[in-house]
């Protein structure tokens, strides 16, 4: 049974070999990568990636669809033979790390305990700055501890997911958060469950982008999300745009509304030793790590001339006076849900 990772990257070849290491110790044994507009060698090291038998590398550089970069990555992908042919996928951004809490945290341990799933919701678990100024060459893994509650009443965005989806010809495409064009005659035997271990309704297998929330969602798997790294981080990451929209300069209300540092939550760390030594094996290799310094060394260099514009110095002074991010207390956050609920009604 294989499992296909597909991933859509620009600008990320200082994170990208601890997320391949990650995921080989999840379980995926095949992953797809397009790249486009890459100044800091990630598009190099993808082709020095692919050779050593890694992955495969696609460069996706346009003219896009209205959808933007990543839409039209997916597109292109659900016409390669690699994706037609894996058994499960699951498409993530390097900023996302899977992290399974059954068995010993395999993909073939999640089979085992759905096994009649088609289609498993990871929601993510978002894991917000805690203070953490300067970008460090060190794994986000090991890095960012602190993280959203289990149960969040508000905002909707943090109980997004991703869907590992089976390639039984139920979907033609990949999408950003759930598979999409569906064949109507297959549809009757999707069989969708949340990472909660719940059997999801129909609206899921068409529709829906993000779980249910003020209930637990984690029990058998989380997609823990790392969207803010560094505030220094974050300055280069507004300076690229958003994956989807990415004329979308990033600003603090995207930092807002996904900052929350009120739990320690290091169940991830279960996969070290393994991470460890897979990545271990990538910067044996001389290239690999000689990219990999040379990233680093462009986000420092990066920063340093991005500061030097009021844009991106305001948004570095808004970000170290910020406070983390408060959850909503559950009157509130039904105050609100009682308002987009109105608005949705009435078309707004």
């Amino acid at each position: 049974m294989t499992h296909l990772a597909l991933l859509t990257v620009r600008n990320e070849a200082a994170f990208l070999l601890e997320w391949l290491a990650h995921h080989r110790a999840v379980g995926f044994d095949d992953v797809l990568v397009f790249s486009n507009d890459c100044d800091d060698g990630t598009d190099v090291m993808l082709d020095r990636l692919a050779t050593l038998g890694w992955l495969t590398h696609v460069r996706n550089d346009g003219p896009y669809d209205k959808g933007g970069i990543q839409f039209t990555a997916l597109k292109a992908a659900a016409k390669i033979k690699q994706v037609k042919s894996a058994d499960w996928i699951l498409p993530l951004d390097v900023d996302e790390f899977v992290n399974i809490h059954v068995g010993n945290g395999t993909l073939d341990d999640l089979h085992a305990a759905l096994p009649d799933a088609t289609a498993i919701t990871l929601t993510w678990r978002l894991f917000g700055n805690d203070g953490q100024v300067r970008f460090q060459d060190k794994p986000v893994t090991d890095t960012f501890t602190k993280a959203a509650p289990e149960i969040l009443h508000w905002p909707w965005r943090a109980s997004m997911f991703k869907t590992l989806y089976a390639n039984d010809g139920t979907y033609r495409k990949p999408g950003v958060h759930r598979p999409k064009d569906v064949k109507e005659d297959k549809l009757a035997q999707a069989r969708w469950f949340d990472s909660h271990g719940r059997a999801l309704d129909d609206q899921f297998k068409t529709r829906r982008i993000f779980s249910n929330f003020g209930r637990p969602n984690y029990g058998f798997a989380q997609l823990n999300h790392y969207p803010l790294g560094a505030m220094e981080s974050y300055v280069l990451k507004a300076d690229r745009g958003r994956a989807v929209h990415s004329d979308d300069m990033l600003g603090i209300d995207y930092w807002v509304e996904r900052n929350f540092c009120t739990d320690e939550d290091t169940s991830i760390h279960r996969y070290r030793a393994a991470r460890d030594a897979h990545l271990a094996e990538l910067k044996g290799d001389d290239t690999l790590a000689r990219l990999h310094d040379q990233a680093v060394a462009w986000r420092k260099d990066r920063f340093h001339a991005l500061m030097q514009q009021e844009p991106f110095r305001a948004l570095f002074g808004r970000l170290l006076m910020s406070p983390p991010t408060r959850p909503v207390p559950r009157d509130a956050a039904q105050f609100m849900i009682r308002y987009a609920n109105l608005a949705r009604q009435s078309g707004r």
